[in-house]
């Protein structure tokens, strides 16, 4: 029986299931959406909104404990200078919408995204067209 046992296990080990969750999260802040399957974007809400939780405290034990869950600097440091200082709310940071089922193996797919992805994904798109404007200047 598995009465009031947390999380799921995807069929993999330890390492296998952290690696999965930490790559998934990674995509997720580079992209601000991803789509994968309902249960994989459930879990990697969990850990996401936690290091989201660690970004708008912004210190230096904060993002030490970050990058040592995930330890992409580039990421990390996105999230604490980009992404957290965006976020207005306290909490429910990201939302998984149920999308289709995969041809392939009729898998519950879910596309897992920011609660205030159109205003993330403007200012991200204002600051790439200042970019590319600043190489014309030059």
């Amino acid at each position: 029986m598995r009465h009031r046992v947390a999380g799921r296990r995807f069929g993999r080990d330890t390492n296998q299931r952290k690696a999965l969750l930490r790559g998934l999260v990674i995509s997720l802040f580079e992209h601000l959406k991803i789509e994968t399957t309902a249960a994989k974007a459930k879990e990697a809400k969990k850990v996401a909104e936690r290091l989201i939780t660690l970004g708008r405290k912004g210190d230096l034990q904060s993002r030490r404990l970050a990058l040592s869950r995930i330890p992409n600097n580039n990421v990390v440091s996105r999230l604490f200078n980009e992404i957290a200082p965006k976020i207005s709310r306290s909490g429910g940071y990201l939302r998984v919408l149920k999308t289709r089922f995969r041809a392939g193996d009729n898998a519950d797919m879910a596309i897992l995204e920011f609660v205030d992805y159109d205003l993330l994904r403007e200012e991200k798109k204002e600051k790439g067209k200042e970019e590319k404007k600043e190489k014309k200047e030059k």
